[in-house]
């Protein structure tokens, strides 16, 4: 393991959740959760001394509607680095292609940064409190490491969709969303096509987005009529 390897996985060790989200990621939509970021000021490491300072980042990371997907689709999707592709690849030599799995995209949207004259244990009970005047069952506390905050943050992610991926399989088991059909297109995928459909017609999606979920799927040639009805429509 090289040198940035063991500091990340060090950060990550030192990462504490706090207070976890007090629900899973929802299975059938959007969810947001609010999170406060906590870390002691870089500078208090570099000049070695205790600090009674202490950097809160806030923001909402948003989890988008969890999709059921299989590792041939996954080999098919584009912005993923060649040791992601590589990692796929191997995911479908050993389940096959059209092993069901679930899969997660987030966004994260940072907003404020600052810095408070207490230490962190204050700071984290005074937060505390106002989350639970609050009332927010999706908000979290993180404690992180200053220089690799960014690292804390992946941490809770994959710890979130770690607590939820049991709940969404369950009800996703439950609606038939995991059934395989004779093309290994899960149940889910050929709903979502259809919702892309819609959504072209709608005008809420580009017919181009559309044709890569198609293609992503090897399932163009099946619905090429349809598509091209519609693409003449939305140019006509």
């Amino acid at each position: 393991m090289g040198l940035d390897e063991e500091r990340i996985a060090q950060a990550a060790s030192r990462t504490e959740i706090l207070r976890p989200p007090r629900q899973s990621l929802a299975t059938f939509g959007v969810t947001s959760i609010n999170y406060y970021l906590v870390t002691e000021p870089v500078y208090s490491e570099l000049e070695k001394k205790d600090t009674t300072e202490t950097v809160i980042r806030e923001g909402k990371v948003v989890a988008q509607k969890p999709q059921i997907v299989t590792p041939y689709y996954l080999t098919r999707l584009e912005g993923f680095s060649g040791d992601a592709r590589k990692y796929f690849e191997m995911l479908l030599r050993m389940h096959g292609a059209d092993a069901p799995g679930v899969f997660y995209t987030y966004k994260n949207e940072p907003s404020e940064l600052s810095i408070v004259s207490d230490n962190w244990i204050t700071v984290v009970n005074r937060l505390n409190d106002e989350i639970d005047r609050r009332g927010n069952p999706l908000t979290s506390i993180i404690k992180g490491e200053d220089e690799l905050w960014d690292v804390s943050l992946m941490k809770f992610i994959f710890e979130l969709t770690r607590y939820s991926l049991r709940d969404n399989l369950m009800q996703m088991n439950e609606r038939g969303l995991l059934k395989m059909d004779s093309r290994g297109l899960p149940a889910d995928a050929r709903l979502r096509i259809e919702e892309l459909f819609q959504q072209v017609i709608r005008g809420e999606r580009e017919p181009n987005e559309l044709q890569h979920e198609l293609e992503r799927w090897g399932v163009f040639e099946e619905y090429q009529d349809r598509f091209y009805t519609l693409f003449r429509k939305k140019n006509a």
